[in-house]
């Protein structure tokens, strides 16, 4: 998902979350501009926030590891919005 502002990846975030609100305890984001109302999803959530350091990706271990696994069946560049739902669902399988 794919977002620019802050107010719809707030949205999103708090909708995905919260059924979660019990398990989350921080919140690490990178320093892009749709995390610029970060302190109201962790307020809502009841969560600590933090930002990541730029080019420092072992402070984002989970967000690269799923990103390499991603990578094994969707190259840099994919088009998602040219890529057919069979193809998709057979890389997700895989990671089942």
């Amino acid at each position: 998902m794919y977002l620019k502002t802050g107010i719809c990846s707030n949205i999103v975030h708090i909708r995905l979350l919260k059924p979660y609100q019990d398990k989350v305890l921080t919140l690490t984001f990178d320093n892009g501009t749709e995390f610029v109302e970060h302190e109201k999803v962790g307020r809502i959530l009841e969560a600590e926030t933090y930002f990541a350091h730029p080019y420092a990706s072992w402070e984002r271990p989970i967000n690269e590891n799923t990103n390499g696994l991603i990578r094994q069946f969707f190259p840099k560049k994919t088009d998602f919005k040219k890529s057919d739902l069979a193809s998709s669902k057979s890389g997700y399988r895989k990671f089942k």
